[in-house]
Order: structure tokens, then C-alpha cells, then sequence
């Protein structure tokens, strides 16, 4: 092992030494455990730790084969020779470097694993989506995609799948990728829950199953203080606890809609949540009378097929 390149890979931060090459943060993207950056050239990093280990890592969105440690990061913007990029850390660990203006949480990243790094990798690569045939076709279009409520809840990959993130406590944990015919997750990730963006005067939840039935029932009858949150289905065991936490951060007032399918599946997954609902929460159960889901309900009153 070369003690000295370790010492690089653990000791420089990278979102620093990435600031002083012209990368900007992009706050909004990023999370406690990964960081993203923005150049004015056109190009967006990913940056974050591995867990076992306290190496900084990067990914571009531009280039697959532009990621790697500090040495990657440095050979693949000119630095050039191994020996030239040893100087400029030596240099960079030895001398009073400018007053960092980056948030405190980018120098304490938590570390993530593999999976999961690969997972914000993948989001970050799709684009934001504002209109797609596929939803579209289910009575999505972009009047009902580009709401401020919706706004960054559902993506665009390569191969026009409709991406819709899912999060745990510790940020972006998956995401559902949905086209005609096709419904599958990101490799490596596991569900957390999806949801639409939050205000504090919101006075209902709607909880589904799915972030396409989300917007359909709001483009059947939502208003402007609801917030919609989906499971992606069926449970699995960490997303009651999600749930719960969900709720216990609305205000006391506010009415949880329990609006799953209406099937044996939907009737499940109800009695799973009233299971872990706080005490003293108002519960509405509402079923998409008419169709077995509120898209179904859509695109009925759409006269889509």
C-alpha cells in the first residue's frame, strides 16, 4: 500500500479541492451523504464516502468512465503524471488554503455503500421530466408534471423511463422506473417512500400506492394543501417506521387519507398502517370507487385506454 496516496484519498476533501477547480454546490441535490457539484462547463459530480472505508469518491454525469478517488479526480482534469498529482496534494495538504464557504455537513458526509452510491450516480445521469408519452398516455401530461408540488419527483432516463425517487432517513435510497409494460427498481437500491413536495399549512396526506396514482388523484381533486406520499406497493419492513415518522410530522390538525387500491392488496397494506398510525391522527379510508386505482379513475374520466 503507498501510504502517502492513502493519505490523499482519506486526508483531502474533495468537495473543497472540487470548489477551488470552479464547482460549485448544488444544496438542493445534495444530501448528508452525498454531495453534488456543478462547473460552469457543463459538468455535474457526485461525491461521497464508502462505508469501510474514508475515502472521498466521485462520479460524473457526464462521462461514466470520469469517477474514481482525489487522483482520479485530479488525472481527469490535465493534472497529468502520478508525480505532478503528488506535488499538487502535497501542496494542497501543506499550505493555508481560503476559508472553505461549504455548509459543514459536506465535510461530514455519512458514509453510504457501493449500491447506494451507485444508485444517486444513476438519478443524477436522468433528467427532470415535464412531459413523457408514457404518462401521457395515462393522463399525465405536462400540466400536471410541471407543478410546483411535483417538482422533482419524477425523472427521465436514456431509455425514456419515467424514474420516481424513493427516500429513507438518509436521503435517496431508490427509485421505481416505469414504462409501458415495465415496472422495475434501481439496481441496488430498496424502497423508502416517494413524495411530493411539503408546506407546513398542508391539512391532508394522501397515501397511495403508487407516485402515478398520487398525481392522478390530485389531478382528479386535489388541492393546494395536500401532500401525497407513496409505498411503491406493498410494505416492506423498514417502510412502516417511514411512515409513522411521516405522519408524526404533520400538523396536529392535519387528516391522513388512506387511499390504496381497491383490492386485497390495498385492504393489506391499510391495516398495516392504521397499525403504526400515531395516537390521536384523524384516518380516512378512501377507495378509488370505479377502477381498481386512481390512475384507472384518470383515465376513465380522461376516455384514455
Amino acid at each position: 500500500m503507498d501510504t502517502e496516496l492513502e493519505t490523499f484519498k482519506t486526508d483531502v476533501l474533495l468537495p473543497e479541492l472540487a470548489a477551488s477547480k470552479g464547482y460549485a454546490l448544488d444544496r438542493r441535490a445534495s444530501s448528508r451523504n452525498s454531495v453534488v457539484m456543478r462547473h460552469p462547463d457543463g459538468d455535474k459530480i457526485i461525491i461521497a464516502r464508502y462505508e469501510g472505508t474514508t475515502h472521498w469518491v466521485y462520479f460524473s454525469v457526464r462521462d461514466d468512465r470520469d469517477n474514481g478517488t482525489v487522483i482520479d479526480f485530479l488525472q481527469n482534469r490535465g493534472i497529468g503524471s502520478l508525480g505532478l498529482v503528488r506535488k499538487t496534494l502535497r501542496d494542497w495538504l501543506g499550505t493555508s488554503r481560503p476559508a472553505s464557504q461549504l455548509p459543514l455537513f459536506v465535510k461530514e458526509l455519512q458514509p453510504v455503500s457501493r449500491d447506494r452510491a451507485g444508485v444517486i450516480a444513476a438519478w443524477e445521469m436522468a433528467e427532470p421530466c415535464i412531459a413523457l408519452p408514457y404518462l401521457t398516455a395515462r393522463g399525465l401530461g405536462p400540466d400536471v408534471l410541471a407543478l410546483p408540488l411535483f417538482a422533482g419527483c419524477v425523472r427521465m432516463d436514456r431509455r425514456n423511463n419515467a424514474l420516481f425517487p424513493h427516500y429513507d432517513k438518509e436521503g435517496l435510497c431508490g427509485f421505481e422506473v416505469k414504462n409501458k409494460g415495465f415496472t422495475g427498481f434501481a439496481s441496488g437500491g430498496i424502497k423508502g417512500l416517494w413524495f411530493s413536495q411539503t408546506k407546513t399549512t398542508d391539512g391532508r396526506l394522501i397515501l397511495v400506492e403508487s407516485a402515478i396514482d398520487a398525481m392522478s388523484f390530485h389531478a382528479l381533486q386535489g388541492d393546494m394543501f395536500t401532500r401525497y406520499m407513496s409505498t411503491g406497493g406493498e410494505l416492506n419492513p423498514q417502510q412502516p417506521t417511514l411512515l409513522r415518522g411521516a405522519m408524526e410530522k404533520l400538523h396536529p390538525s392535519a387528516v391522513v387519507v388512506l387511499a390504496f387500491d381497491d383490492d386485497e392488496g390495498g385492504e393489506k397494506i391499510t391495516k398495516e398502517v392504521e397499525a403504526v398510525t400515531p395516537a390521536g391522527r384523524k384516518l380516512i379510508r378512501m377507495k378509488p370507487e370505479g377502477g381498481k386505482d386512481w390512475n384507472d379513475i384518470l383515465k376513465h374520466k380522461l376516455g384514455l385506454g
